[in-house]
Formats: C-alpha cells, structure tokens, sequence
C-alpha cells in the first residue's frame, strides 16, 4: 500500500524487473557509498550491464527507443534508492539528447551506434556557466584549453561532451564529442560537495586537446530551432525527478523505520509507534505534498513527449509554454522534497538520527541540488510570463 500510494510501484512495463533489480542493487550499499564518495565504478558497471543506458537511443541505432517520461520514470526509481546514480544515470541520456538535437545525420549515426556497441558511459563537460576552456582554431578543427567545473559523471567516463563558448551568441557554442582518454583530457576527481557524492562532478582540464571537424556537433547545431533548445528542458526534469526521488524514498524509508524500529512516546498512549495519531499526521501531510508533485511532474513529462514528437514543426511559443509548465513541477517538487527530507526525522524519531541508517543523505542531496539554479528565479521566470508573456531564455537555462 505504501509504495503505490507514493508513486513507487510505477509502470516500467517490460523493463519492471531490470529497473527493479537495479534499484535494490544500489540502494543496498547507498549509504555506505555515501560516506566514502569517489567514483562508484562498480554501480557505473551495473548500470552498463543491464542495458538501461540505451532507452532515449532509437532503435534505429540499436538502441531501446523509449519515451522520455518512462526515462524519467526510471530516473526517478533510482533517485529512491541512489541519488549519486541517478544524477548519472539521468545525465548519460542528457548526452544522448545532445546527439540527437545537435548532431547530424552522420554523427548520430556513429557516436549512437558506437554508445550501444560499446556500453558506453557518458561524461559531462558542458557547464555553460563556466567559460574557462578556450578553443583555437587549427584548421578546421579546435584545440582546447583550460579548465571546466562540475562536470558529473567525467571519471570513468567512455566519452565527454563538452561545451565550448566561441563566442558571446548562442550560435556561437559548439558541443564536441572527445574519448575522455584523449591526449590532454584530465579528469581531477575533486568532487567534495555534502551531497550527491558519488557524481563525480569536479573538474576536468583540457591542455593542447585536439579536436576533430566530425567531433563537433552539427548541423543542426545548439540554437538552431526551438526543437534544439530542449536539451536545456530535459536537464531542468533531470532535477525534478531526482528531488522527487530522494522524497519519495526519505518517505518509504522512514515509513518502515517506524513501522519496525521506532518506540512509542509515552504520551501518546499507544502500544505501536505507528498507532501514535501525531505520527500518522505527520505521515499524511508529507505524503499528500509527495503525491500532489508527482502528479504535476507526470502530467508536464507528458507534455514534453508530445514537443518532442512535434520535432522541427514545434514553434517558440509552444516551446515557451513548455518550459514555464516545467518550472512549476521543478519548484513544486523542490519545495516538497526540501520539506519532507528535512521533517522526517521528525517521523522517525532521534534514534533514527544515527549515521548508520542515512536518512541525512536525502536532506543533502535535495539541498545541493536545489542550488543548481536558484529556485526564485524559477517563481519569477514563471510570474513574467503569466503578467508579461516573457519567454524563458532557451539558451541558459530556461
């Protein structure tokens, strides 16, 4: 009854009892991972293995050809049980988008193709915030140079996607496709954040990096259609899901550590911690605020399959639309899982405050990323254009 009332028993279909089995496999060991930080190199393995690394690529290129809210879906499983895992996991398909929005035919075709033949793993070097690789000319390929900062996923990355700025337009940014063991390419492994731990999402510098004509991505290229500026669309529900995730899971973990290890106060005059009525409401609040996000969240994944499918015919407006709806499941969701992973511990009881059972580890990685961008901006992007009709700009992060 729990876990469907909190959205966990989701409909993955024929991918139920991979999603599953991968899902346990990671929550087993999530707090312990937690602690020690690092590259999870043998969760990275797991989620090679089972295949799930493939469901955005088209069968076309052997991929799985899933819809993006089943991705989220999965996402969102895996935040449940691992955040770290789940911001890669969501960040490997965010590369695999790039492909498809940037690249062109050719392109897609070889790095697609190549990504379900060789199991790959993608890292992120995109930041557009962080400016600090510059790129020369050499001929009609660059060489790169400098340093760029939260790049998740880089250690033990197969392939990079990294993002250089050549100049101040939005036409002016070019996406490359580097094999992280390229000459030149070093992943530093400085990730010490409080949150989201095992990411991976320090620094990677480039030093004489050559980069070849067919490695950057286009035509299309980055600002070339509205279809094009949802790359930026997809890594705003990355965030969503991952907040509902750890919601969901500070949620069902602390259901069942008061249902088995939790002690009735005294003065509540029961026999079982879960009979206690003070317990039970603060159970029912959380969980209407959890199923009232998941909802907004479900409804506006499904709106942006639908702009996905329009493809180039989708216009600025309907694209503006979209990104407004997607703001309000992300700050909605961030809200609610800033509440519930922060007021649990009021559920559980202070025994549960213990390193060894991790509840922090939802309040800290909810926290970490909620800054991502700052979730006022959100509330007043979303504010400009219900009074203004101010579009968000599709070339940041709106």
């Amino acid at each position: 009854m729990t876990s469907s009332f909190l959205g966990q028993r989701e409909d993955f279909g024929d991918l139920a009892e991979t999603v599953e089995r991968v899902a346990e496999a990671l929550a087993a060991t999530a707090v312990a991972r937690d602690r020690e930080g690092g590259v999870p190199l043998r969760e990275r393995a797991l989620l090679r293995e089972s295949g799930l690394l493939t469901l955005a690529i088209p069968t076309a290129f052997g991929g799985q050809g899933r819809s993006w809210p089943l991705v989220f879906r999965v996402l969102r499983r895996f935040a449940e049980a691992d955040s770290s895992l789940a911001h890669l996991f969501g960040f490997q398909h965010l590369q695999v988008a790039s492909v498809l929005l940037y690249g062109s035919p050719a392109q897609q075709d070889r790095f697609l193709g190549e990504a379900v033949a060789r199991r790959w793993f993608w890292g992120n070097a995109v930041n557009p915030r962080d400016n600090r690789v510059q790129a020369t000319r050499v001929g009609d390929g660059l060489v790169l140079n400098g340093v760029k900062g939260f790049c998740s996923g880089a250690g033990d990355s197969d392939v990079l996607n990294v993002s250089v700025a050549l100049g101040p337009e939005p036409t002016d940014r070019i996406f490359a496709l580097l094999p992280t063991a390229r000459a030149g390419i070093r992943v530093h492994g400085d990730w010490d954040n409080m949150g989201q731990r095992q990411t991976d999402s320090g620094s990677v510098s480039f030093d004489g990096v050559q980069v070849a004509p067919d490695e950057i991505l286009g035509p299309p290229g980055v600002a070339s259609s509205p279809r094009a500026t949802l790359r930026n669309l997809i890594g705003q529900v990355v965030l969503t899901e991952i907040y509902l995730g750890n919601a969901v899971g500070a949620m069902a973990s602390a259901i069942d550590f008061v249902r088995e290890q939790t002690q009735p106060w005294p003065m509540a005059g029961v026999e079982r911690a879960l009979d206690d009525r003070l317990l039970q409401l603060r159970a029912g609040e959380h969980a209407a605020a959890v199923r009232a996000a998941l909802a907004l969240s479900e409804a506006v994944n499904h709106d942006f399959q639908q702009a996905w499918e329009r493809g180039e015919a989708l216009t600025w407006a309907e694209r503006a639309e979209l990104a407004v709806g997607i703001a309000a499941a992300r700050t909605q969701a961030a809200r609610t899982a800033l509440q519930v992973t922060s007021q649990v511990f009021e559920l559980v009881g202070a025994r549960a405050t213990a390193t060894r059972f991790g509840f922090d580890r939802f309040w800290r990685n909810v926290r970490v990323h909620t800054l991502h961008d700052p979730l006022d901006y959100r509330h007043q992007g979303i504010g400009a254009w219900l009074l203004a009709g101010q579009a968000p700009n599709p070339f940041n992060y709106g």
